[in-house]
């Protein structure tokens, strides 16, 4: 499978709701994680996980969200998502926030990922 029919199958998984069914198929287990506007840095699967359960967490009501644009580079295994979700945090106003994650994979999981956002208060 290419590495965009991986994005893609990822980016629908999400959009149906099993973002941890697409998160443990398709991350590899020492992904590198980094959140570029914040620098925090997660190493490996299991300190992802934590930071996506977090997130789910914090979220008080989701209204919605979707997949602008996504690319891929055969050639060097790289791909971008560019997403939006508008949601209610538990603590605070309703919010929008848009993202692209720039991700390398091999073998079929995601080794690397670097997330560009904009968020209120971030």
């Amino acid at each position: 499978m290419s590495v965009l029919e991986n994005a893609q199958n990822l980016q629908g998984m999400m959009a149906e709701g099993k973002v941890m069914e697409a998160f443990e198929q398709y991350y590899d287990d020492n992904v590198q994680v980094y959140e570029m506007p914040t620098g925090e840095h997660r190493n490996g699967k299991a300190e992802q996980r934590k930071a996506i359960e977090g997130w789910f967490a914090m979220v008080k009501e989701h209204h919605g969200g979707g997949l602008k644009s996504i690319a891929a580079n055969e050639e060097t295994g790289v791909t971008t998502a560019e997403t939006w979700t508008d949601f209610t945090p538990h603590e605070g106003g309703r919010m929008k926030m848009e993202e692209v994650a720039v991700q390398q994979w091999k073998n079929g999981k995601i080794v690397e990922e670097r997330f560009y956002y904009n968020m209120p208060g971030v």
